[in-house]
């Protein structure tokens, strides 16, 4: 007797992209471990559960000293899920996978505490909410999100602008491929143009920022001027330069 081994349901094989950091490493590692070190004391989980890309485009680093490195990156919760310009005798059996044809993005670094109590003061305690995802069938020029951003959640929106009708809570985040309207306090972080769109802005009602971004540039806390905070800002790019002026 003869059995069939066939199964004839197909496999559904689907694509799907995701926004992932990407870390550039620096020579000597060693330091460039210590400044990421500095960064996470800064930003307890920063880097729990985001993808996050390895660049190697312009680092000399061996096979042995690849495998160290992710091996370093692991026992500080920074998982890869790919890497990207190395070349191929550095990619083998165990290593993440190369990975090559993403747009640029700008790099993350670890937010100011500062706004924190601030938040919590003004702010009723919420339980945690989801993640927010915005991912549409169809590009469209801006989102509008009507409702407030919460600690814990993110938007996601690398196709345009987006709009927030209300405020972005300490330790939330806007990520928006042009330029980002907070009616409302701004607490949380903010990274508009991250597909290399410079003339995107951000604007808020109230500057209470962790951190702000336009094209990769960013601006923490500790280096605004702090006349700014709590007035209605907006922010733009200048060369290399992040620029401010207060709304009338």
């Amino acid at each position: 007797m003869t059995e069939s081994l066939t199964d004839n349901r197909p496999i559904r094989l689907k694509g799907r992209s995701f926004l992932a950091l990407t870390l550039s490493p620096e020579l000597p590692i060693e330091d460039w471990l210590a400044r990421l070190d500095d960064l996470a004391s800064r930003s307890a989980g920063f880097f729990l559960n985001r993808p996050v890309v390895l660049d190697l485009e312009n680092v000399d680093i061996t096979k042995a000293g690849l495998a160290e490195l992710i091996a370093e990156l692991g026992k500080r919760n920074v998982w890869i899920m790919g890497i990207e310009g190395a070349r191929p005798s550095l990619i083998g059996p165990g290593m993440p996978p190369a990975m090559k044809g993403g747009r640029p993005g700008p790099d993350f670094e670890a937010p100011s505490e500062e706004a924190a109590s601030e938040a919590q003061a003004e702010e009723p305690a919420a339980a945690p909410s989801p993640q927010i995802d915005i991912r549409p069938a169809r590009s469209v020029p801006s989102i509008i999100i009507r409702e407030p951003v919460r600690s814990g959640q993110s938007v996601v929106f690398p196709e345009g602008d987006v709009t927030i009708i209300g405020s972005v809570a300490s330790g939330a985040e806007v990520v928006a491929g042009g330029s980002i309207h907070v009616y409302g306090t701004l607490r949380g972080r903010a990274l508009a143009g991250t597909v290399g769109n410079v003339s995107a802005r951000i604007f808020c009602r109230k500057l209470e920022a962790e951190l702000l971004a336009i094209d990769g540039l960013y601006k923490t806390a500790e280096d605004m001027d702090r006349k700014l905070r709590g007035q209605a800002v907006q922010f733009w790019l200048e060369g290399d330069a992040i620029m401010a002026e207060t709304l009338n």
